[in-house]
Formats: C-alpha cells, sequence, structure tokens
C-alpha cells in the first residue's frame, strides 16, 4: 500500500526522520564499545531493552490507554520470539564489543539483508539473478573483515565468532518478524520485543554472574552518559522515527538506513574513539555496502 498522498507530510520531515534514523542509529555501535568499557555488557543492553520498552509502553498508554498495548498469547509469543533474537542479539555485539571495534560491528550487522535474502530463498523465493551475486560479493566483504588482522584490531576469534552469532540471530528476527504473530502497532511491538528481550538479556547477565562485576564506583562518567543515550536516542526516538517513517514513506527510501548506518559508524568509530581504518577494512566496507544496496534496490519494494 502507497503512503496516503492526502495525509503525506512535507518532504523536509521525512529527510528529518530518515537523518535521525541514519545519525542515531549509526551510532549506538559507538555507545555500545563505550558503555562496555566499564559496564557489564549483558546487564547494560538488558537496562537500555528494559528502560526504553517501558518508556515506549508508558507514552503509548499515556496517550492512548492501555488499550494500545493489549494484546493475544499468540501475540504476546511472537513479540517474545524476534524480542528474544533481536535483543539478544544486540547482547551478544555487546559482548563482542569488549575486543571488537565498533565500526567493525556496525559493518556485519550491515551484512543482516543478505542473510535475509538467502533464508528467504531457503524459504521457496527466487532472487534475481543481480541480488544473488550481490549477496556472494558481499559476504566475500564479510570474510575479510572477520579473518584475523590489523582490520579487527586483535579481536579474539571467539569474539568475531560470538558477533557474527549475533548477525545471523539479528538477521533470523528481522526475516521472521513479519512471519510471526504480532500487534498491528508497530511501536507496541517494539515496546514488548524491548521489555521481553531485555528481560531475558538481564537472566543472561544473572547466569553469567555478572552482578559480581557491578561496580558503580567504576563505572565512567563516559559509560553512564553512553548507556543514557543508547536509551533515550538509540531506542526510544530512532526506533519511533522509524516507525513514523514506515506510515509515511516508501520502504524502499526508508531501506536506505541499512548501508547509511554502517558508513555512520565508521566515521564516528574514527572521529570519537580513534578506530583504525585500514585500506582493507574500506575496501571490505565497499563490498558490503554496495551489495547490501543493491539488494535493497532490487528486493525491497517501493511501496510501504
Amino acid at each position: 500500500m502507497e503512503p496516503d498522498s492526502a495525509a503525506a507530510p512535507p518532504a523536509w520531515q521525512i529527510w528529518l526522520a530518515l537523518g535521525i534514523v541514519y545519525v542515531l542509529w549509526g551510532s549506538t555501535w559507538l555507545g555500545i564499545r563505550v558503555v562496555v568499557d566499564t559496564m557489564p555488557p549483558l546487564l547494560s543492553a538488558a537496562t537500555r531493552f528494559l528502560v526504553a520498552g517501558g518508556a515506549i509502553g508508558g507514552l503509548l498508554a499515556a496517550r492512548s490507554g492501555f488499550a494500545r498495548l493489549a494484546v493475544t498469547r499468540g501475540q504476546l509469543a511472537g513479540s517474545f520470539l524476534i524480542g528474544s533474537l533481536l535483543m539478544g542479539a544486540n547482547g551478544l555485539a555487546s559482548l563482542a564489543e569488549q575486543e571488537v571495534p565498533s565500526a567493525l560491528t556496525a559493518l556485519l550487522f550491515a551484512s543482516v539483508p543478505l542473510w535475509v535474502v538467502v533464508f528467504r530463498r531457503l524459504a521457496g523465493e527466487r532472487p534475481s539473478a543481480a541480488t544473488m551475486l550481490a549477496i556472494i560479493v558481499g559476504f566475500a566483504g564479510v570474510a575479510v573483515l572477520v579473518r584475523p588482522g590489523e582490520q579487527s584490531a586483535g579481536a579474539s576469534a571467539l569474539a568475531l565468532g560470538v558477533l557474527m552469532l549475533g548477525t545471523f540471530a539479528w538477521a533470523v528476527g528481522t526475516f521472521l518478524s513479519s512471519r510471526v504473530e504480532r500487534p498491528s502497532d508497530a511501536l507496541a511491538f517494539a515496546a514488548w520485543q524491548m521489555v521481553l528481550g531485555g528481560a531475558l538479556l538481564a537472566a543472561a547477565g544473572l547466569a553469567a554472574g555478572e552482578p559480581a562485576d557491578i561496580r558503580p564506583d567504576a563505572f565512567s562518567a563516559e559509560s553512564l552518559f553512553a548507556l543514557g543515550y543508547l536509551v533515550v536516542f538509540g531506542s526510544v526516538v530512532a526506533f519511533s522515527a522509524f516507525a513514523w517513517l514506515l506510515q509515511h514513506a516508501p520502504v524502499s527510501k526508508v531501506a536506505t538506513y541499512a548501508y547509511v548506518n554502517p558508513a555512520v559508524a565508521i566515521a564516528l568509530g574514527w572521529l570519537i574513539l580513534g578506530e583504525t581504518i585500514t585500506p582493507l577494512t574500506i575496501a571490505a566496507s565497499l563490498l558490503i555496502i554496495a551489495s547490501v544496496a543493491i539488494v535493497v534496490r532490487y528486493e525491497t519494494p517501493s511501496s510501504a
């Protein structure tokens, strides 16, 4: 269905919302890297999503009543499944970013659209020849990035493996999100995902013994600020803008965030954290971003 032209917002509002998604979601990987510098990775991720999900749910209830958050058992189960996969993927990224540069994390997560097309092919769909070639090129870029070397900043094979598992979980969650029973309201769906996925991350953090690592006196001001930034801007503001875009802009335009976010993350990682950008990183980045752009161009419908 095309966005409603009769109620279409002015172009500047569309581009403002896109800019918010581009910059804020592109900066979340940097925020995670700063948070895990002094905070437990799983429990900090759990805190982010529990607070953000609760905030979105509270705003919806205050504005429209608790009926807007009402769900059936099937919708609750679907929200738990997708929340577990997506928030769980974020928790795995938090674990990995104790060693892995934020720019590399962003690039590997940028390959998610490639995985989604692979899943669609396994489900019986037939992507175009151009799309399949793009997938091969994109995964070649991923292979370059995860090999030992300067581009991974000496990260261990275990950390890189955890990051790849997180990427895979995010791709599975993305693929299944439109195939499970879920609330029709996008923001309500997001709130339930964050709360349920955050609860799972909290349980995982407790099981991993992270409470022993909670030392508030050791939390840096930078980590505290970054966690607040992730809650407010990375989750509440950015996702609200994303949900609004899905209602008012063509999906093909909204989907451009998939290859803009990693470029933002690379620039911020270099500018703020001084992360090394090697020629190999640039070459692999171009392969991944170009392949994702092709997939978005050929596999994303132009209507919303």
